[in-house]
């Protein structure tokens, strides 16, 4: 009897050692260092289905795309937070990068994926992102990184007020490589991902400004606009378009006043077609009394009196 107990504790606490053991392996002691800099990815060209629920459900594309290109990275695109969006409405797309900067993809494969249903996208390459690692060597990795990362990344950007948005997640020599981009972000929206609303991020961002000192230029938030984490794009994007406006007069090009965004000309009580011009030529009127007559022959000359 107490051989057989012996026996059972001898037993369970070798389990106990392999699964301390193998989650540990899987990376739980792993350090997460979060940064902005150069992103682990050039131009990619990948191939992906689109899917729209939980995120847990998603493993099921992941292994669809391996099983076509088992050689090929792995990349994951994930639209919403699970946090606020409800599960039904979450977006992702998933698949496999076919290539990377300038080299072709290989065209047999990129049919066989077509073939299974996934569509073809690219992704440009950005100067600055949020980016960190998380090594892959089980599949409990997989679990463990996204508990892991996903509250340091959303605490990094939040803390620092960086508008990085989609969250990607790129599967590749034994690691999972998180990228958000800081620029560009309607360029990774893929069509079925509100393709009105890409479009509008596309038109931001020839005036749009990025808070990262030497960022691309063309952000797709305003500097201070926050993080874009849920589904509610149109009131992220609203509030992050308040910014000044230049009005030029086209009949003096040295001459510009600026307008800040809802501030009507009523409100400004100026009116560009002539409004300044007639409270300047009343003032004068009135001056002119108090002026000598060559003063009253010279306004007569120029405001056209005879």
């Amino acid at each position: 009897m107490l051989d057989w107990v012996a026996l059972c504790a001898i037993s369970l606490l070798i389990s106990l050692l392999t699964v301390a053991g193998y989650v540990l392996y899987s990376g739980l002691l792993s350090d997460v260092t979060v940064l902005t800099g150069s992103p682990p990815i050039k131009k990619i060209t990948f191939v992906y289905k689109f899917k729209k629920g939980p995120y847990q459900n998603c493993g099921q594309l992941f292994k669809e795309s391996l099983s076509i290109g088992p050689k090929r990275a792995c990349i994951g695109v994930f639209y919403d937070d699970p946090k606020k969006v409800p599960g039904p409405q979450c977006r992702c797309a998933v698949g496999s990068i076919l290539n990377e900067g300038e080299n072709k993809a290989d065209e047999e494969l990129l049919k066989s994926y077509e073939t299974s249903g996934f569509k073809v996208f690219s992704f440009p390459e950005v100067t600055h992102v949020v980016t960190t690692s998380f090594p892959h060597r089980t599949f409990f990795s997989v679990l463990l990184g996204i508990r892991r990362v996903y509250p340091r990344l959303e605490h990094y950007i939040k803390e620092r007020r960086l508008c990085a948005h989609p969250f990607l997640e790129i599967y590749r020599e034994g690691l999972i490589q998180f990228m958000v981009p800081l620029a560009r972000q309607g360029d990774f929206y893929v069509p079925e991902v509100r393709p009105a609303e890409r479009r509008l991020l596309e038109r931001e961002e020839l005036h749009s400004d990025s808070e990262v000192s030497g960022a691309d230029s063309n952000s797709d938030c305003s500097s201070g606009s926050g993080v874009l984490l849920s589904d509610s794009r149109e009131t992220s994007l609203a509030g992050s378009s308040v910014r000044s406006v230049v009005l030029q007069d086209q009949g003096n090009r040295n001459y510009r006043r600026r307008s800040s965004r809802g501030t009507s000309f009523k409100e400004l009580d100026w009116d560009p077609t002539g409004g300044q011009r007639a409270e300047r030529e009343e003032r004068l009127r009135r001056d002119s009394n108090k002026k000598s007559p060559q003063a009253h022959e010279w306004w007569g000359a120029v405001g056209g009196e005879e």
